[in-house]
């Protein structure tokens, strides 16, 4: 499933009708080769429905064609009916079909469904599936389609798959960046892609009131294993008093991971629904998808996550943290 095979991309050429889905809470990569990969079908004149459980969060509406994301289930079932047997369904950066939310079963009765992705946990669903763990991020694998597809990638199609890079790879920090990632980039700027600007609009965006969430969960922090393991948290409270939704906890976990003896950051996440979110981020050679893959999760060596029902943030923390300790010796 590594390579990228005839047949899956004779489906592309063929269908005339395509879905686009990826997994709930989407980040920069899933949006970036979704919104990508729509502009590319789009030029080869395919009629595309891209849909998303949720709207685009607010920190990537500056991506191009974010107007064209679709929630509506209704809508949906509109293009697959009038599609007929034309039809397929592509699904990027999902490592499991659980993870395509609340309408995966529905989504999954499209045939045949084609899986794109770069998860190191995905276990293969659907009919044609292209995983590559190796990759930096699906980012990358949709522009390597594109160009076994022979379609020329527009400026917006950069700008979607350079957020995709940049995002999954830490701003190219990750062990995944390969020199093909930077060979992309490279590609990708040639493009259209602007990295000041892009940089600007993904890290550059603060408002006053997720800087003061940023400091509540910094004043969480909590240095455990002798160094080693980094945990902060957020809870539903800290988000009403700053104003602000989950989304804006995005990419706080990297400052615990930066401290220079920490190998593993956690950040647990006291969730709407009784339940709690928990992401890891590693560095050296610690593979947090392993662990996060004892409580149900999945992810990447170096950055990975699960989510718990009905269970409080100690007593998720005081369950991964002897599995730590055993993973890393402590």
């Amino acid at each position: 499933m590594r390579t990228l095979s005839e047949e899956l991309l004779n489906q592309l050429r063929k269908t005339g009708n395509i879905v686009l889905a990826t997994h709930i809470n989407p980040d920069g990569d899933a949006l970036g080769s979704l919104m990508g990969l729509g502009d590319m079908l789009e030029s080869m004149g395919k009629k595309v429905f891209r849909y998303l459980e949720k709207p685009v969060s607010h920190l990537y509406s500056f991506l191009p064609d974010c107007n064209l994301m679709q929630t509506d289930l209704g809508a949906l079932r509109t293009f697959v009916a009038r599609a007929g047997d034309d039809l397929l369904c592509v699904s990027l950066d999902c490592g499991d079909r659980k993870r395509l939310g609340k309408n995966a079963d529905e989504l999954l009765q499209i045939r045949p469904f084609i899986v794109i992705d770069h998860h190191k946990g995905n276990n293969g669903f659907g009919d044609l599936a292209w995983i590559d763990p190796d990759r930096s991020s699906t980012g990358e694998m949709v522009f390597d389609l594109a160009r076994r597809l022979r379609v020329q990638v527009s400026e917006k199609a950069a700008v979607a798959l350079y957020v995709a890079l940049v995002t999954d790879t830490g701003s190219f920090r990750y062990e995944s960046t390969t020199a093909h990632t930077f060979n992309v980039a490279r590609q990708l700027v040639e493009l259209g892609a602007r990295p000041d600007e892009i940089s600007r609009a993904l890290y550059d965006n603060y408002t006053a009131g997720r800087l003061q969430l940023l400091q509540m969960v910094l004043a969480t922090l909590d240095i455990r294993c002798r160094g080693r393991v980094a945990v902060i948290r957020v809870t539903r409270d800290m988000l009403e008093k700053t104003g602000c939704s989950m989304e804006d906890t995005e990419n706080f976990i990297n400052l615990p991971r930066s401290v220079v003896t920490v190998q593993v950051a956690l950040f647990l996440k006291e969730t709407g629904n009784d339940g709690v979110s928990v992401s890891l981020r590693a560095k050296d050679s610690c593979d947090v998808a392993g662990v996060a893959a004892r409580f149900g999760g999945g992810g990447h060596r170096n950055a990975a996550g699960f989510r718990v029902a009905v269970r409080s943030l100690d007593e998720v923390r005081d369950s991964l943290l002897p599995v730590l300790e055993e993973v890393l010796g402590c």
